[in-house]
């Protein structure tokens, strides 16, 4: 059973150090997350060929695109529970937390199927060449039979986390990625079943994370405790979920749509390019956990807070995330910066390829302050339920800019470091413009979206 000191107290007391509690334990479980894709790359690369680096590396941008859609919905569960908690509204947490179970089995099993119907097409839509075309098909349709898994994890560790605990997900999903290390192992070096056998192995270990973190839930304390009996969907919570998760899915699938342009024209520059921006890719989707952790730290934070009815309190989490959060990012984007040589060498150790990732390196984690403001302000949105905005305006900002830069800067100077500056470009507009998205509505915010009658008029009493 787990203990009630496992819960983090967002209500009372300092910010700064629950924050870090929370955040860091968030961005070591999408590190781990990402492990699953970086053993296979690491592996594939060491003992297998480039040509097997580049097959997984084209399937990065799509996988990300399944994956982003789980987090996203799974973080309107991690609203509407953190609020209903914040507000001691038990019954509907209980109700909640059953519906986000069902909810995560019901599109994980929908997305997989349309993933296995359309996965030919998405890798000809990237232009993978036709050498790493058949590695890269077979590895892309055996990920996919782990998307209800996937997804059941993302909407578990979501219901942890509202209730304050992002060690009980960090563990499972160390478990996981122990074993789909072992699994790469065995695939390549015993069995000798190449690209197959590592992406079974990726597949299981999934299925055994999302597993153990259902045990806990059932034997979990508390309101977030899962009866297997009660699962079912409650159409209004259902709504209330989609209504906020859907928008933040949409944000995070904006920058993997782009990306999928972007891949498109990495390929066009030939296997070497493709190896190198793969390589260069795992560095970064790691360092982008830690943005990933600040943004929903802060949006389970301003989520209970507001829950609570303490607007003062939201936007006090909100400075003290943006201080820690943008610290925090400018340290670690110049470590992995000068450090950025040694790294890609450790993923493959030819020098045309560590000279290409390093450019990549530079241009994006080089300027990932900027993307830590935009997942900061869109974090704290979503706390108070406006997910809607922020969505809107990176679908017009980040995936408009990348597009059009790709279809004429690119055109004119077909250059890898000229498809790398379309990153700081996109991000130093849309942060400039979000801060006055988040601004405006936080003027106009108000406890009566989301208390009951009853203990709207406590709060304002």
């Amino acid at each position: 059973m787990a203990k009630k000191g496992a819960a983090i107290d967002m209500l009372h007391g300092p910010l700064a150090k629950p924050l870090l509690i929370f955040a860091i334990p968030l961005a070591l479980t999408g590190i781990l997350q990402q492990l699953f894709n970086t053993a296979d790359i690491l592996v594939l690369g060491k003992f297998v060929g480039t040509t097997a680096l580049a097959a997984v590396g084209n399937n990065a941008p799509i996988i990300g695109l399944m994956v982003t859609l789980f987090l996203g919905i799974s973080l309107g569960s991690n609203v509407v529970i953190a609020q209903f908690i914040g507000g001691r509204r038990y019954r509907e947490t209980t109700k909640a937390v059953h519906t986000s179970i069902a909810l995560a089995l019901v599109i994980g099993i929908v997305i997989m199927a349309f993933g296995e119907l359309l996965a030919g097409q998405m890798l000809e839509t990237l232009a993978v060449p036709p050498e790493v075309m058949p590695e890269a098909e077979t590895y892309l349709r055996i990920y996919i039979l782990a998307l209800p898994a996937i997804s059941l994890y993302n909407f578990e560790a979501a219901i942890f986390r509202a209730r304050g605990d992002t060690r009980t997900p960090l563990y499972a999903l160390l478990l996981a990625s122990l074993l789909n290390i072992a699994g790469n192992l065995v695939a390549v070096a015993a069995l000798d079943t190449g690209i197959a056998g590592v992406a079974w192995a990726t597949t299981l270990s999934y299925y055994v994370g999302s597993l153990y973190l259902l045990q806990k839930l059932r034997h979990a304390f508390g309101v977030i405790r899962l009866e297997l009996g009660a699962i079912q969907l409650d159409g209004k919570v259902v709504r209330r979920i989609i209504q906020i998760g859907l928008p933040a899915g949409i944000q995070g699938m904006v920058f993997c749509l782009s990306n999928l342009v972007i891949q498109a024209a990495i390929n066009s520059l030939g296997a070497t390019v493709m190896a190198a921006s793969a390589a260069a890719f795992t560095v970064e989707i790691n360092c982008y956990a830690f943005l990933i952790s600040f943004g929903q730290a802060l949006t389970t934070f301003v989520g209970q807070n507001y829950g609570a009815a303490n607007l003062r309190r939201c936007r006090h989490v909100t400075r003290v995330a943006m201080a820690l959060g943008l610290g925090f990012t400018v340290a670690l984007s110049v470590l992995v910066c000068v450090f950025a040589d040694p790294i890609l060498a450790f993923f493959d150790p030819h020098p045309e390829v560590i000279a290409i990732g390093r450019t990549r390196i530079y241009y994006i984690v080089g300027f990932y302050f900027l993307d830590m403001l935009i997942e900061l302000l869109s974090g704290a949105m979503r706390g108070y339920g406006y997910s809607l905005p922020p969505a809107l305006l990176m679908l017009v900002t980040i995936c408009g800019v990348r597009i059009v830069w790709i279809k004429t800067a690119f055109v004119m100077d077909p250059t890898f470091p000229v498809i790398m500056l379309s990153y700081p470009l996109s991000w130093a507009i849309t942060s400039v413009l979000l801060f006055g998205v988040y601004f405006y509505y936080r003027k106009n915010i108000r406890v009566s979206r989301v208390l009951p009658k009853k203990q709207l008029r406590t709060a304002e009493a």
